[in-house]
């Protein structure tokens, strides 16, 4: 069994809220990802998507996507989010400055789903510009299928990081 179908076996105890969206930079990547999330193929992980924008090939800036996916996941609107930049790298440090906000950047399955078993990652942050749609595709899956699954030691991870984003530059004991 291959680690791709491995992943695609697991499915959410019921669909998740997604929240989508990325600069100019992503935008050719978040519209087919976006229309990949909203097909019939995937209602069983999928219940509803909530575009953020861009809207088009115009540049502008990718924070205010982080921010506007973070948005919907701080208000309980959406359960994981996605964001897609360029690199990915942007949107991964603008949605790790939102307190509750876990973002990662994953160009492979094994990231995104242990990402979120391991680690509780909320926001996937991919690099439009880095890969192409198909594998982009699976990752959106591997991420989205995923569980928190925590053993003693990855909750014990969990809380440590939790503490130093309730702590901020105090965590740092200067």
């Amino acid at each position: 069994m291959t680690q791709s179908s491995a992943v695609s076996e697991t499915v959410p105890s019921r669909p998740l809220r997604v929240a989508i969206g990325g600069d100019h930079a992503g935008y050719p990547l978040k519209e087919v990802v976006a229309e990949y999330l909203e097909s019939s193929e995937n209602a069983s992980l999928v219940a509803s998507v909530f575009d953020c924008g861009t809207d088009g090939p115009e540049r502008c800036d990718y924070p205010d996507f982080a921010v506007a996916v973070s948005r919907h996941i701080i208000h309980n609107d959406a359960d994981r989010g996605i964001v897609i930049c360029g690199s990915g790298v942007g949107v991964s440090v603008a949605a790790n400055k939102v307190p509750g906000i876990r973002a990662a950047i994953c160009h492979d399955t094994y990231s995104a789903h242990q990402g979120v078993e391991h680690d509780d990652m909320n926001v996937l942050c991919i690099g439009g510009r880095i890969i192409g749609s198909e594998l982009a595709m699976e990752i959106v899956r591997a991420f989205l299928a995923a569980r928190y699954t925590p053993s003693e030691r990855h909750q014990r991870r969990l809380d440590k990081v939790l503490e130093i984003e309730r702590e901020g530059r105090d965590a740092l004991g200067l």
